[in-house]
């Protein structure tokens, strides 16, 4: 039916042509996936900007890092189940911050459970047992003083 090869060189450059089309545009897709994790240092104040690194299950080299946004938020998707680490730094006037965040992601890849530092976990109990030492500590030097 169509012998001329110019025909067949047609259509393949308009085959080519319409299979690029769709470099020329960015395509996305929203999905309700993902795990996030908010960093701050007091609640209305959020470690903005800070540098992360994220590490997956046996990891050697980052699987994804950056900064955290406007609210302190990371967000990833993860590809496998196992212990993902999440690893914050922030400079700040007081100095250098840091924190670890271990999270255990489930076989359907959401938070299986997570472990805060002992610190993070006993924060009012450390406050409440400084303050507990320095007044003692006053209290001692007034009687001493005497």
């Amino acid at each position: 039916m169509f012998k001329s090869r110019n025909f067949y060189l047609i259509l393949f450059l308009l085959l080519l042509c319409f299979k690029g089309a769709g470099a020329h545009s960015i395509q996305y897709q929203v999905k309700n996936k993902g795990i996030c994790a908010r960093f701050f240092y007091y609640e209305d104040e959020p470690a903005n900007y800070a540098e992360y690194e994220i590490f997956g299950p046996g990891d050697e080299f980052p699987y994804m890092k950056g900064r955290t946004d406007k609210n302190g938020f990371v967000c990833f998707l993860p590809d496998r189940k196992g212990k993902w680490i999440i690893k914050v730094r922030d400079e700040t006037e007081h100095g250098l911050h840091s924190v670890q965040v271990d999270i255990e992601v489930g076989k359907n890849m959401f938070v299986k459970s997570f472990k805060k530092p002992l610190v993070a976990t006993h924060t009012g109990l450390l406050i409440g047992l400084g303050i507990l030492g320095w007044l003692l500590y006053i209290a001692s030097w007034i009687k001493n003083k005497k």
